[in-house]
């Protein structure tokens, strides 16, 4: 009887991540409708650097069709994630970045010069 009672007192406790284990191994498994990709997985667009402004935080770029946004080929202003970012470009310069929409605000989260 110690036997029984000692596994429904086992079963009992071990019940309540029975239930929760499908839920977290599905939120990892599958992001949740509306979530931004990590930046890394995300496509990175060719673009041109026009203006550079430390004081307000953005960076002008004359860019190509940026996938993610669905977004055409055109020149305008980004917020930069990173105040470091602006001193890694300069006019002029040639660009590889990726660029999110963070609730209306387009935001440079990585770029990089290229040859």
């Amino acid at each position: 009887m110690k036997n029984l009672n000692t596994l429904m007192l086992a079963a009992v406790l071990a019940a309540p991540a029975l239930f929760t284990l499908p839920a977290a191994a599905q939120s990892a498994a599958a992001p949740e409708k509306g979530a931004v990709a990590a930046p890394a997985a995300m496509p990175k667009t060719e673009g041109e650097i026009k203006k550079v402004s430390k004081e307000t935080g953005k960076l002008t770029i004359k860019h190509g069709e940026i996938k993610n946004l669905d977004m055409p080929p055109m020149t305008m202003v980004f917020n930069a994630k990173e105040p470091a970012m602006l001193d890694q470009v300069a006019v002029g310069d040639k660009v590889l970045f990726t660029v999110v929409d963070e609730g209306g605000k387009m935001v440079v989260t990585e770029i990089r010069r290229t040859p």
